[in-house]
């Protein structure tokens, strides 16, 4: 049985959105986080019972097996359940975008989000230039299909999406960004991941 180790409302809401694409039984596991953003920055703890190395989320047990970190998790699940269709196959033509844009996500797009939410965007020019080069990069894939493995909804789109449906204002207002934002806003899967994040 797959555990997702979840604090409400953080970065494994998106996995109850995905593991709700995906189909397949899940237990929660609800934990204690330390805060670092929003109106609730500085509450919470440590919650021992988490088993992620840092006491974060997400982090995912399958029968022992721990996995963390979004991309490493994202990969799992879909690689796990190749026929949910939400990730390519090895061999499938489209499995090296599909590597890229999880490594985009963890090693270009979160770092430059967290340098322009600190304000370091406005006094460095090289963070300033990062940010700008990903948000063109992005944009420019949007404008070429509705999701970013063309027309095909996947993993990415929900590791992406979800740091929108927080923070659409860290990110410039590029129209195409709110019309991925609303496409995957209506997807059945992500209402009821909603109504068990708040369950």
């Amino acid at each position: 049985m797959l555990t997702l180790v979840h604090a409400p409302r953080s970065r494994s809401t998106r996995f109850l959105w995905l593991l709700e694409e995906i189909g397949t039984p899940y237990d929660v596991m609800k934990v204690d986080i330390r805060r670092t953003g929003g109106p609730s920055a500085g509450s919470g703890a440590r919650d021992p019972s988490n088993p992620h190395p840092h006491g974060q989320v997400p982090a995912l047990l399958d029968d022992g097996v721990l996995v963390h970190e979004s991309a490493a998790i994202a990969l799992y699940l879909t690689d796990k359940f190749p026929e949910a269709g939400l990730g390519p196959a090895p061999g499938d033509p489209q499995r090296g975008a599909y590597l890229s844009w999880l490594a985009y996500y963890a090693g270009v797009l979160e770092p430059a989000i967290v340098n322009h939410w600190k304000g370091r965007t406005a006094t460095d020019e090289d963070d300033r230039q990062v940010y700008d080069a990903m948000a063109a990069h992005l944009r420019d894939a949007l404008r070429a299909s509705p999701w970013l493995l063309g027309e095909t909804f996947s993993a990415a789109d929900i590791l992406f999406v979800s740091l929108l449906q927080f923070g659409r204002d860290l990110m410039p207002a590029y129209e195409e960004f709110d019309a991925w934002l609303a496409r995957a806003n209506a997807r059945p899967a992500l209402a009821r991941a909603m109504a068990r994040d708040d369950a």
